[in-house]
Protein backbone atom coordinates (compact mmCIF):
# COMPACT_ATOMS: atom_id res chain seq x y z
CA UNK A 1 0.00 0.00 0.00
CA UNK A 2 1.34 3.22 -0.64
CA UNK A 3 2.72 5.47 2.08
CA UNK A 4 0.51 8.72 3.30
CA UNK A 5 1.52 11.90 3.48
CA UNK A 6 0.97 14.90 4.75
CA UNK A 7 0.13 17.99 3.87
CA UNK A 8 1.24 21.55 5.25
CA UNK A 9 -1.17 23.23 7.69
CA UNK A 10 -3.72 24.86 6.32
CA UNK A 11 -3.33 23.28 2.54
CA UNK A 12 -6.96 22.65 1.50
CA UNK A 13 -7.68 19.21 -1.08
CA UNK A 14 -10.55 20.89 -2.99
CA UNK A 15 -12.32 18.67 -5.68
CA UNK A 16 -14.41 20.55 -7.94
CA UNK A 17 -17.59 17.97 -10.12
CA UNK A 18 -20.58 18.81 -12.20
CA UNK A 19 -21.75 17.33 -15.26
CA UNK A 20 -20.15 17.02 -18.42
CA UNK A 21 -21.06 20.37 -20.06
CA UNK A 22 -21.49 22.47 -16.80
CA UNK A 23 -18.51 25.09 -17.40
CA UNK A 24 -15.83 23.47 -14.98
CA UNK A 25 -13.50 24.04 -17.66
CA UNK A 26 -14.20 27.39 -17.98
CA UNK A 27 -14.44 28.23 -13.93
CA UNK A 28 -11.20 26.89 -13.50
CA UNK A 29 -9.57 29.11 -15.82
CA UNK A 30 -11.71 32.14 -14.30
CA UNK A 31 -10.19 31.31 -10.93
CA UNK A 32 -6.88 31.65 -12.69
CA UNK A 33 -7.51 34.86 -13.99
CA UNK A 34 -8.95 36.35 -10.91
CA UNK A 35 -6.37 35.20 -8.45
CA UNK A 36 -3.13 34.40 -10.36
CA UNK A 37 -0.50 34.25 -7.22
CA UNK A 38 -2.74 32.30 -5.32
CA UNK A 39 -0.81 29.41 -3.60
CA UNK A 40 -2.86 26.91 -5.75
CA UNK A 41 -2.12 23.39 -7.66
CA UNK A 42 -4.56 22.95 -10.22
CA UNK A 43 -3.82 19.53 -10.95
CA UNK A 44 -3.54 17.99 -14.18
CA UNK A 45 -5.93 14.36 -14.54
CA UNK A 46 -4.49 11.62 -16.81
CA UNK A 47 -7.42 10.53 -19.81
CA UNK A 48 -7.07 7.42 -21.82
CA UNK A 49 -9.37 9.14 -24.45
CA UNK A 50 -7.88 11.38 -27.88
CA UNK A 51 -7.61 15.03 -27.13
CA UNK A 52 -10.24 17.15 -28.68
CA UNK A 53 -9.38 20.07 -31.09
CA UNK A 54 -7.48 22.59 -28.95
CA UNK A 55 -6.60 20.33 -26.12
CA UNK A 56 -3.05 20.43 -24.91
CA UNK A 57 -1.48 17.65 -23.86
CA UNK A 58 0.47 17.85 -20.20
CA UNK A 59 -1.59 21.12 -19.72
CA UNK A 60 -5.60 20.49 -20.11
CA UNK A 61 -4.82 16.61 -19.65
CA UNK A 62 -2.18 13.58 -19.70
CA UNK A 63 -2.63 11.51 -22.64
CA UNK A 64 -2.01 8.25 -22.87
CA UNK A 65 -3.44 5.08 -24.11
CA UNK A 66 -5.40 2.51 -22.49
CA UNK A 67 -2.71 0.33 -21.86
CA UNK A 68 -0.42 2.94 -20.32
CA UNK A 69 -3.11 4.10 -18.10
CA UNK A 70 -3.49 0.74 -16.70
CA UNK A 71 0.06 0.29 -16.31
CA UNK A 72 0.17 3.28 -13.80
CA UNK A 73 -3.06 2.35 -12.13
CA UNK A 74 -1.19 -1.23 -11.16
CA UNK A 75 1.70 1.00 -10.44
CA UNK A 76 -0.31 2.92 -7.68
CA UNK A 77 0.39 6.62 -9.18
CA UNK A 78 -3.26 7.89 -8.81
CA UNK A 79 -4.91 9.00 -5.70
CA UNK A 80 -8.45 7.77 -7.79
CA UNK A 81 -9.01 6.19 -11.12
CA UNK A 82 -12.55 5.99 -12.71
CA UNK A 83 -14.32 5.25 -15.63
CA UNK A 84 -15.77 8.06 -16.64
CA UNK A 85 -18.31 8.23 -19.96
CA UNK A 86 -16.60 5.15 -21.47
CA UNK A 87 -12.69 6.22 -20.89
CA UNK A 88 -10.48 6.40 -17.88
CA UNK A 89 -9.76 9.49 -15.83
CA UNK A 90 -7.27 9.31 -13.30
CA UNK A 91 -5.37 11.89 -10.38
CA UNK A 92 -1.62 11.57 -10.55
CA UNK A 93 -1.13 11.45 -6.40
CA UNK A 94 2.16 12.83 -7.30
CA UNK A 95 0.88 16.54 -8.24
CA UNK A 96 -1.75 16.43 -5.21
CA UNK A 97 1.49 15.39 -2.46
CA UNK A 98 3.84 17.79 -4.31
CA UNK A 99 1.11 20.81 -3.77
CA UNK A 100 0.40 20.05 -0.40
CA UNK A 101 2.90 19.55 0.99
CA UNK A 102 4.38 22.72 -0.05
CA UNK A 103 1.20 24.55 0.99
CA UNK A 104 -0.45 25.23 -2.26
CA UNK A 105 -4.08 24.17 -2.69
CA UNK A 106 -4.62 20.88 -4.50
CA UNK A 107 -7.51 21.63 -6.81
CA UNK A 108 -8.99 18.56 -8.83
CA UNK A 109 -11.46 18.57 -11.42
CA UNK A 110 -13.09 14.91 -11.19
CA UNK A 111 -16.08 13.58 -11.70
CA UNK A 112 -18.30 12.20 -8.81
CA UNK A 113 -17.02 8.24 -9.03
CA UNK A 114 -13.96 10.24 -8.36
CA UNK A 115 -14.80 12.93 -5.53
CA UNK A 116 -16.35 9.50 -3.98
CA UNK A 117 -13.11 7.99 -3.57
CA UNK A 118 -11.15 10.84 -2.99
CA UNK A 119 -13.67 11.42 -0.40
CA UNK A 120 -13.56 7.77 0.96
CA UNK A 121 -9.38 8.10 1.26
CA UNK A 122 -9.15 11.63 2.40
CA UNK A 123 -12.12 12.68 4.51
CA UNK A 124 -11.05 16.20 5.11
CA UNK A 125 -11.15 17.29 1.07
CA UNK A 126 -13.38 19.78 -0.14
CA UNK A 127 -15.71 18.85 -2.43
CA UNK A 128 -17.77 21.79 -4.59
CA UNK A 129 -20.24 20.76 -6.89
CA UNK A 130 -21.23 23.39 -10.00
CA UNK A 131 -24.60 22.52 -11.11
CA UNK A 132 -26.57 23.99 -14.36
CA UNK A 133 -29.31 26.45 -14.13
CA UNK A 134 -31.51 23.49 -15.40
CA UNK A 135 -31.18 20.25 -16.92
CA UNK A 136 -32.45 21.57 -20.07
CA UNK A 137 -29.36 24.69 -20.23
CA UNK A 138 -27.10 21.91 -19.39
CA UNK A 139 -28.48 19.36 -22.65
CA UNK A 140 -27.86 23.07 -24.29
CA UNK A 141 -24.94 23.42 -23.69
CA UNK A 142 -23.32 19.49 -24.20
CA UNK A 143 -25.16 19.85 -28.13
CA UNK A 144 -23.71 23.62 -28.00
CA UNK A 145 -19.88 22.73 -27.54
CA UNK A 146 -19.70 20.37 -30.40
CA UNK A 147 -17.12 18.16 -28.82
CA UNK A 148 -18.74 15.09 -28.71
CA UNK A 149 -21.36 13.99 -31.65
CA UNK A 150 -23.73 10.23 -31.90
CA UNK A 151 -22.88 7.76 -29.40
CA UNK A 152 -20.23 9.91 -27.27
CA UNK A 153 -22.55 12.48 -26.98
CA UNK A 154 -25.54 10.08 -26.21
CA UNK A 155 -23.79 8.24 -23.37
CA UNK A 156 -22.84 11.93 -21.52
CA UNK A 157 -26.30 13.12 -21.85
CA UNK A 158 -27.57 9.39 -20.37
CA UNK A 159 -24.83 9.92 -17.54
CA UNK A 160 -26.09 13.53 -16.72
CA UNK A 161 -29.20 12.85 -14.92
CA UNK A 162 -27.40 10.38 -12.61
CA UNK A 163 -24.42 13.07 -11.93
CA UNK A 164 -26.80 15.58 -10.86
CA UNK A 165 -28.61 13.31 -8.35
CA UNK A 166 -25.36 13.21 -6.79
CA UNK A 167 -24.73 17.06 -5.70
CA UNK A 168 -26.27 16.59 -1.86
CA UNK A 169 -22.85 14.69 -1.33
CA UNK A 170 -20.38 17.58 -1.77
CA UNK A 171 -20.47 20.42 0.97
CA UNK A 172 -21.15 23.62 -1.27
CA UNK A 173 -23.35 23.33 -4.38
CA UNK A 174 -23.01 26.23 -6.85
CA UNK A 175 -25.13 27.05 -10.14
CA UNK A 176 -23.58 28.36 -13.11
CA UNK A 177 -25.55 30.56 -14.41
CA UNK A 178 -25.45 31.16 -18.21
CA UNK A 179 -23.24 34.15 -18.80
CA UNK A 180 -22.11 34.07 -15.69
CA UNK A 181 -18.73 32.27 -14.77
CA UNK A 182 -17.45 34.92 -13.68
CA UNK A 183 -19.90 35.33 -10.36
CA UNK A 184 -19.64 31.40 -10.36
CA UNK A 185 -15.86 31.89 -9.72
CA UNK A 186 -16.06 34.67 -7.27
CA UNK A 187 -18.36 32.61 -5.24
CA UNK A 188 -15.86 29.69 -5.26
CA UNK A 189 -13.29 32.16 -4.18
CA UNK A 190 -14.97 33.02 -1.54
CA UNK A 191 -15.65 29.67 -0.01
CA UNK A 192 -12.01 28.78 -0.41
CA UNK A 193 -11.21 32.41 1.71
CA UNK A 194 -13.79 31.03 4.39
CA UNK A 195 -12.54 27.54 4.37
CA UNK A 196 -8.86 28.67 4.20
CA UNK A 197 -9.96 30.84 7.74
CA UNK A 198 -12.22 28.06 9.21
CA UNK A 199 -8.83 25.56 8.41
CA UNK A 200 -5.74 27.40 9.42
CA UNK A 201 -4.36 24.43 11.37
CA UNK A 202 -5.72 21.42 10.02
CA UNK A 203 -3.63 18.92 7.94
CA UNK A 204 -4.64 17.05 5.06
CA UNK A 205 -3.32 13.43 4.66
CA UNK A 206 -3.31 11.36 0.97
Amino acid sequence: MTERRQGAPGALLVIISGPSGVGKDTIIHALRERSPDAPRTFVVTYKSRARRPGEVDGIDYHFVTASEFQRLRRSGAFLETANVHGDWSGTPRDQVVAALSSGRDAILKIDVQGARAVRERVPEALLLYVAPPSPEALNERLVGRGTETGAKLKRRQDDAPVELASQDEYDHIFVNETGKVDATAERIDEVLRREHERRADAVVTV
